[in-house]
């Protein structure tokens, strides 16, 4: 049953934006969009919500709520715990982008039932379900204010998601974090200095770091040392040559 407030222009517009996202959205099996259905905390799976507002050519609420599977593997990452709210972000931005150029704020993890309670809770809401099969394994949730009168209809220039076909292979565990994005940082050495002597820096002073000249720099991955490499210039931009890949356990030595 679809919410009686909604026209068939915006569950058309509901529609893509669970298209676009789902484009993007990391998944361990392929996914199809369901027909979208009224935002309520009966639409529950296991797993875990990320929500955030947007404003701009359109202001509202979005709601991604992905499978256990998924926490899973960003917690248990090779790479150490990895944000949920990171990995999700893309498929966020994807949905709320379907209403014009908007500006999405950080947003939020959350249970699966507090968000969409939340979200039910506002005139318009709509729950797509993305689904395998007769299973939910995905929700994406949209609440706008107000709801666009006029909208591209199941048109629209979104990402899209095969959902059938020999060529789709299931991914499971690291595979599918394979397209999250994370932060990348080198780092040249450390020190530690008084309050004292923070105050008194001032433009020319020098800080000594605990690393010695000519020695590799670090590379970061979310906080985690992954390699060492050779400081470089390539097109007028530092980047690091990467000499030593650095294996879990051994990051002090």
């Amino acid at each position: 049953m679809t919410a009686p407030t909604i026209t068939a222009p915006q569950l058309a517009l509901a529609r893509n934006a669970a298209d676009a996202a789902l484009g993007v959205l990391p998944t361990s099996r392929p996914l199809a969009v369901a027909e979208p259905i009224a935002a309520s905390a009966d639409v529950l799976i296991e797993g875990q919500a990320v929500t955030a507002r947007f404003s701009g050519a359109a202001a509202g609420e979005v709601v991604v709520v992905v499978g256990q599977d998924l926490a899973d593997a960003l917690k248990e990452s090779p790479l150490g715990e990895l944000d949920l709210t990171a990995a999700v972000r893309p498929a966020l931005e994807a949905a709320a982008r379907v209403f014009g150029p908007v500006v999405l704020d950080p947003g939020q993890v959350m249970e699966p039932q507090v968000a969409l309670s939340a979200l039910a809770a506002k005139d318009g809401a709509v729950a797509v379900p993305l689904v395998e099969g007769n299973e939910i394994r995905a929700v994406l949730a949209l609440s706008l204010s107000p709801w666009p009168s006029d909208g591209p209809g199941a048109g629209g220039n979104v990402a899209r998601r095969d959902s059938a076909g020999p060529s789709i292979q299931l991914r499971g565990g690291l595979d599918m974090l394979h397209d999250v994005e994370m932060e990348v940082s080198a780092e040249l050495g450390r020190t530690r200095m008084s309050v004292r002597e923070l105050l008194s820096l001032t433009p020319g002073a020098i800080v000594e770091l605990d690393r010695a000249a000519g020695s590799p720099a670090d590379l970061l991955v979310n906080g985690r040392l992954i390699a060492r490499g050779e400081v470089v210039v390539v097109d007028e931009n530092f980047g690091i040559r990467v000499t030593e890949i650095v294996t879990p356990g051994t990051e002090r030595e």
